[in-house]
Protein backbone atom coordinates (compact mmCIF):
# COMPACT_ATOMS: atom_id res chain seq x y z
CA UNK A 1 0.00 0.00 0.00
CA UNK A 2 1.32 3.42 -0.94
CA UNK A 3 2.51 5.56 1.95
CA UNK A 4 3.02 2.74 4.44
CA UNK A 5 6.79 2.14 4.56
CA UNK A 6 9.44 4.82 4.12
CA UNK A 7 12.65 4.18 2.19
CA UNK A 8 15.33 6.81 2.81
CA UNK A 9 18.51 7.60 0.86
CA UNK A 10 21.54 9.51 2.17
CA UNK A 11 23.90 10.82 -0.50
CA UNK A 12 27.44 11.62 0.57
CA UNK A 13 30.81 10.17 -0.40
CA UNK A 14 29.06 6.86 0.16
CA UNK A 15 25.39 6.39 -0.69
CA UNK A 16 23.23 4.68 1.94
CA UNK A 17 19.70 3.33 1.55
CA UNK A 18 17.52 2.63 4.58
CA UNK A 19 14.66 0.14 4.79
CA UNK A 20 14.30 -1.76 1.49
CA UNK A 21 10.84 -2.88 2.62
CA UNK A 22 9.20 -6.02 1.20
CA UNK A 23 10.05 -7.51 -2.17
CA UNK A 24 6.90 -6.22 -3.94
CA UNK A 25 8.12 -2.69 -3.11
CA UNK A 26 11.49 -3.09 -4.84
CA UNK A 27 10.27 -1.99 -8.32
CA UNK A 28 9.05 1.27 -6.75
CA UNK A 29 12.38 1.79 -4.99
CA UNK A 30 14.25 1.20 -8.24
CA UNK A 31 12.01 3.70 -9.97
CA UNK A 32 12.69 6.25 -7.25
CA UNK A 33 16.45 5.74 -7.48
CA UNK A 34 16.26 6.25 -11.24
CA UNK A 35 14.37 9.51 -10.74
CA UNK A 36 17.09 10.63 -8.32
CA UNK A 37 19.69 9.64 -10.92
CA UNK A 38 21.44 7.34 -8.45
CA UNK A 39 23.23 4.48 -10.22
CA UNK A 40 22.57 1.19 -8.46
CA UNK A 41 26.27 0.29 -8.50
CA UNK A 42 27.02 3.45 -6.48
CA UNK A 43 24.98 2.34 -3.46
CA UNK A 44 27.45 1.29 -0.76
CA UNK A 45 25.18 0.21 2.07
CA UNK A 46 21.60 -0.94 2.56
CA UNK A 47 20.49 -0.72 6.19
CA UNK A 48 17.57 -2.49 7.83
CA UNK A 49 16.53 -1.31 11.30
CA UNK A 50 15.27 -4.82 12.03
CA UNK A 51 14.53 -7.99 10.11
CA UNK A 52 10.72 -8.07 10.04
CA UNK A 53 9.81 -8.72 6.44
CA UNK A 54 8.00 -5.43 5.86
CA UNK A 55 11.38 -3.76 6.49
CA UNK A 56 13.95 -6.30 5.35
CA UNK A 57 12.14 -8.82 3.16
CA UNK A 58 13.18 -7.09 -0.05
CA UNK A 59 16.85 -6.75 0.92
CA UNK A 60 17.99 -9.84 -0.97
CA UNK A 61 16.19 -8.81 -4.13
CA UNK A 62 17.58 -5.27 -3.96
CA UNK A 63 21.12 -6.50 -3.30
CA UNK A 64 20.94 -8.49 -6.53
CA UNK A 65 20.46 -5.14 -8.30
CA UNK A 66 22.98 -3.19 -6.20
CA UNK A 67 26.00 -5.35 -6.82
CA UNK A 68 28.47 -3.30 -4.74
CA UNK A 69 26.27 -2.79 -1.69
CA UNK A 70 26.51 -4.52 1.66
CA UNK A 71 23.60 -5.08 4.00
CA UNK A 72 23.98 -3.64 7.51
CA UNK A 73 21.95 -5.44 10.16
CA UNK A 74 21.67 -5.88 13.93
CA UNK A 75 23.86 -8.66 15.41
CA UNK A 76 20.77 -10.69 16.31
CA UNK A 77 19.37 -10.46 12.79
CA UNK A 78 22.32 -11.34 10.59
CA UNK A 79 21.89 -15.13 10.56
CA UNK A 80 18.23 -14.80 9.61
CA UNK A 81 19.06 -12.65 6.60
CA UNK A 82 21.47 -15.35 5.43
CA UNK A 83 18.91 -18.07 6.11
CA UNK A 84 15.38 -16.59 6.24
CA UNK A 85 13.61 -19.92 6.89
CA UNK A 86 12.45 -18.97 10.38
CA UNK A 87 11.51 -15.46 9.28
CA UNK A 88 9.29 -16.86 6.56
CA UNK A 89 7.64 -19.37 8.91
CA UNK A 90 6.97 -16.67 11.50
CA UNK A 91 5.46 -14.29 8.98
CA UNK A 92 3.25 -17.01 7.51
CA UNK A 93 1.87 -17.72 10.99
CA UNK A 94 0.83 -14.07 11.27
CA UNK A 95 -0.23 -13.20 7.70
CA UNK A 96 -1.50 -16.60 6.51
CA UNK A 97 -2.80 -16.66 2.95
CA UNK A 98 -1.69 -13.07 2.33
CA UNK A 99 1.99 -13.94 2.77
CA UNK A 100 2.87 -14.41 -0.90
CA UNK A 101 1.06 -11.23 -1.95
CA UNK A 102 2.80 -9.17 0.74
CA UNK A 103 6.31 -10.62 0.85
CA UNK A 104 7.27 -13.05 -1.91
CA UNK A 105 10.08 -13.61 -2.86
CA UNK A 106 12.43 -13.75 0.13
CA UNK A 107 15.98 -14.18 -1.16
CA UNK A 108 18.82 -15.34 1.16
CA UNK A 109 21.76 -12.96 1.39
CA UNK A 110 25.36 -14.25 1.06
CA UNK A 111 27.22 -13.92 4.34
CA UNK A 112 30.06 -11.98 2.72
CA UNK A 113 27.59 -9.21 1.88
CA UNK A 114 26.32 -8.84 5.45
CA UNK A 115 27.88 -6.29 7.79
CA UNK A 116 26.99 -6.33 11.50
CA UNK A 117 26.93 -3.16 13.61
CA UNK A 118 26.69 -3.23 17.40
CA UNK A 119 25.60 -0.62 19.93
CA UNK A 120 27.66 2.57 19.68
CA UNK A 121 29.47 1.60 16.49
CA UNK A 122 30.01 4.26 13.84
CA UNK A 123 29.92 4.13 10.04
CA UNK A 124 31.69 6.98 8.26
CA UNK A 125 29.99 7.94 4.99
CA UNK A 126 31.66 11.30 4.30
CA UNK A 127 34.40 13.61 5.51
CA UNK A 128 32.16 15.07 8.22
CA UNK A 129 29.25 12.64 7.98
CA UNK A 130 28.76 9.48 9.97
CA UNK A 131 26.06 7.16 11.27
CA UNK A 132 25.91 5.85 14.84
CA UNK A 133 24.09 2.62 15.66
CA UNK A 134 22.10 2.20 18.88
CA UNK A 135 20.58 -1.04 20.14
CA UNK A 136 16.88 -0.23 20.58
CA UNK A 137 14.80 -3.28 21.54
CA UNK A 138 11.14 -3.23 22.50
CA UNK A 139 9.50 -3.83 19.16
CA UNK A 140 12.03 -6.60 18.43
CA UNK A 141 15.28 -7.85 19.94
CA UNK A 142 17.02 -7.57 16.57
CA UNK A 143 16.41 -3.83 16.30
CA UNK A 144 18.74 -0.89 16.19
CA UNK A 145 18.20 2.81 15.52
CA UNK A 146 20.65 4.89 13.50
CA UNK A 147 21.63 8.49 14.20
CA UNK A 148 22.68 10.74 11.33
CA UNK A 149 25.29 13.32 12.33
CA UNK A 150 24.42 15.82 9.60
CA UNK A 151 20.69 16.22 10.22
CA UNK A 152 20.78 15.21 13.89
CA UNK A 153 17.97 12.86 12.96
CA UNK A 154 17.45 9.22 13.87
CA UNK A 155 16.03 6.28 11.94
CA UNK A 156 13.93 4.46 14.54
CA UNK A 157 12.24 1.69 12.56
CA UNK A 158 9.30 0.61 14.73
CA UNK A 159 10.84 1.25 18.16
CA UNK A 160 8.83 4.44 18.70
CA UNK A 161 5.80 3.10 16.89
CA UNK A 162 3.99 4.36 13.82
CA UNK A 163 3.62 7.92 12.56
CA UNK A 164 0.29 8.28 10.75
CA UNK A 165 1.10 10.91 8.17
CA UNK A 166 -2.46 10.72 6.85
CA UNK A 167 -3.33 13.31 9.50
CA UNK A 168 -0.78 15.89 8.38
CA UNK A 169 -3.09 17.57 5.89
CA UNK A 170 -5.33 18.35 8.85
CA UNK A 171 -2.43 19.84 10.82
CA UNK A 172 -2.60 16.95 13.30
CA UNK A 173 0.08 14.56 14.53
CA UNK A 174 -0.96 11.00 15.38
CA UNK A 175 1.27 8.20 16.67
CA UNK A 176 0.64 4.73 18.06
CA UNK A 177 2.91 2.01 19.47
CA UNK A 178 3.75 -0.98 17.30
CA UNK A 179 3.37 -4.05 19.52
CA UNK A 180 3.54 -6.81 16.94
CA UNK A 181 4.64 -10.38 17.82
CA UNK A 182 6.78 -12.13 18.85
CA UNK A 183 9.42 -10.12 20.70
CA UNK A 184 7.40 -7.11 21.86
CA UNK A 185 8.49 -5.96 25.31
CA UNK A 186 7.00 -2.76 26.77
CA UNK A 187 9.74 -2.21 29.35
CA UNK A 188 12.45 -2.41 26.69
CA UNK A 189 10.43 -0.18 24.38
CA UNK A 190 10.21 2.57 27.00
CA UNK A 191 13.90 2.23 27.83
CA UNK A 192 14.74 2.63 24.15
CA UNK A 193 12.49 5.70 24.00
CA UNK A 194 14.37 7.16 26.97
CA UNK A 195 17.68 6.56 25.21
CA UNK A 196 16.49 8.25 22.01
CA UNK A 197 15.06 11.15 24.01
CA UNK A 198 18.47 11.67 25.66
CA UNK A 199 20.08 12.07 22.22
CA UNK A 200 18.05 15.28 21.76
CA UNK A 201 17.50 14.74 18.06
CA UNK A 202 15.87 17.24 15.71
CA UNK A 203 14.03 14.68 13.58
CA UNK A 204 12.74 11.13 13.69
CA UNK A 205 12.75 9.21 10.44
CA UNK A 206 9.88 6.78 10.96
CA UNK A 207 9.72 3.65 8.84
CA UNK A 208 5.94 3.90 8.99
CA UNK A 209 5.66 6.61 7.66
CA UNK A 210 7.61 9.79 7.09
CA UNK A 211 9.67 12.42 8.91
CA UNK A 212 8.63 13.70 12.32
CA UNK A 213 9.83 17.20 13.22
CA UNK A 214 8.55 17.01 16.80
CA UNK A 215 10.49 14.16 18.43
CA UNK A 216 9.36 14.93 21.97
CA UNK A 217 5.73 14.78 20.91
CA UNK A 218 6.25 11.36 19.31
CA UNK A 219 7.95 10.01 22.44
CA UNK A 220 5.26 11.45 24.69
CA UNK A 221 2.58 9.81 22.57
CA UNK A 222 4.28 6.43 22.94
CA UNK A 223 4.30 6.90 26.71
CA UNK A 224 0.63 7.82 26.64
CA UNK A 225 -0.69 5.00 24.46
CA UNK A 226 1.48 2.05 25.50
CA UNK A 227 0.07 1.69 29.05
CA UNK A 228 -3.47 1.95 27.66
CA UNK A 229 -2.77 -0.83 25.15
CA UNK A 230 -1.40 -3.01 27.94
CA UNK A 231 -4.34 -2.32 30.26
CA UNK A 232 -6.80 -3.27 27.54
CA UNK A 233 -4.93 -6.48 26.77
CA UNK A 234 -4.64 -7.44 30.47
CA UNK A 235 -8.32 -6.83 31.19
CA UNK A 236 -9.47 -8.61 28.06
CA UNK A 237 -7.24 -11.60 28.75
CA UNK A 238 -8.75 -11.96 32.23
CA UNK A 239 -12.26 -12.06 30.78
CA UNK A 240 -11.45 -14.44 27.92
CA UNK A 241 -8.64 -16.51 29.44
CA UNK A 242 -10.38 -19.80 28.70
CA UNK A 243 -10.52 -19.08 24.99
CA UNK A 244 -7.89 -19.81 22.35
CA UNK A 245 -5.12 -17.44 21.30
CA UNK A 246 -6.79 -16.13 18.15
CA UNK A 247 -10.12 -15.57 19.90
CA UNK A 248 -8.41 -13.59 22.64
CA UNK A 249 -6.50 -11.56 20.06
CA UNK A 250 -9.72 -10.72 18.27
CA UNK A 251 -11.31 -9.57 21.54
CA UNK A 252 -8.27 -7.37 22.28
CA UNK A 253 -8.39 -5.98 18.75
CA UNK A 254 -12.03 -4.98 19.23
CA UNK A 255 -11.22 -3.10 22.43
CA UNK A 256 -8.17 -1.41 20.90
CA UNK A 257 -10.32 -0.18 18.03
CA UNK A 258 -12.84 1.26 20.47
CA UNK A 259 -10.07 3.15 22.24
CA UNK A 260 -8.30 4.47 19.17
CA UNK A 261 -11.37 5.16 17.06
CA UNK A 262 -12.90 7.20 19.88
CA UNK A 263 -9.82 9.43 19.67
CA UNK A 264 -10.36 9.82 15.93
CA UNK A 265 -13.94 10.89 16.56
CA UNK A 266 -12.70 13.55 18.96
CA UNK A 267 -10.43 14.81 16.20
CA UNK A 268 -13.43 14.90 13.83
CA UNK A 269 -11.93 12.37 11.40
CA UNK A 270 -14.76 11.46 8.97
CA UNK A 271 -16.13 7.90 9.04
CA UNK A 272 -15.13 7.27 5.43
CA UNK A 273 -11.46 8.12 5.99
CA UNK A 274 -9.04 5.42 4.82
CA UNK A 275 -7.25 5.72 8.15
CA UNK A 276 -9.83 3.44 9.78
CA UNK A 277 -8.92 0.59 7.44
CA UNK A 278 -5.19 1.19 7.96
CA UNK A 279 -5.60 1.28 11.73
CA UNK A 280 -7.74 -1.86 11.71
CA UNK A 281 -4.92 -3.80 10.08
CA UNK A 282 -2.28 -2.36 12.41
CA UNK A 283 -4.32 -2.92 15.57
CA UNK A 284 -4.97 -6.53 14.60
CA UNK A 285 -1.20 -7.15 14.57
CA UNK A 286 -0.75 -5.12 17.77
CA UNK A 287 -3.31 -7.29 19.53
CA UNK A 288 -1.38 -10.45 18.64
CA UNK A 289 1.83 -9.03 20.07
CA UNK A 290 0.16 -7.88 23.28
CA UNK A 291 -1.47 -11.26 23.92
CA UNK A 292 1.72 -13.11 23.04
CA UNK A 293 3.67 -10.95 25.51
CA UNK A 294 1.14 -11.44 28.33
CA UNK A 295 1.01 -15.20 27.74
CA UNK A 296 4.80 -15.36 28.07
CA UNK A 297 4.60 -13.37 31.31
CA UNK A 298 2.05 -15.84 32.66
CA UNK A 299 4.21 -18.80 31.66
CA UNK A 300 7.21 -17.32 33.46
CA UNK A 301 5.20 -16.62 36.61
CA UNK A 302 3.94 -20.21 36.72
CA UNK A 303 7.45 -21.73 36.59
Amino acid sequence: MQGRTSCYVLQDEKIVLFEPSASPSIPHILEGLEELKIPLEKIAFIIVTHIHLDHAGGAGLLLEKCRNAKLIVHPRGAKHMADPTKLIAGAKSVYGDEFNLLFDPIIPIPEDRILIKGHGEILKIGKQSYLTFYDSPGHANHHFSIHDSVSNGIFTGDTLGIFYGEFLHQDQEFYLPSTSPTQFNPESMLQSANMIEALNVNKIYFSHFGVCHYPQLAINELRKWLPQFLDIACNTLKVHQEKGFHQICKAVEVELKKLVFSELKKQTIPNDSKIYKILSADLSICAMGLVDYLNKCLERSEK
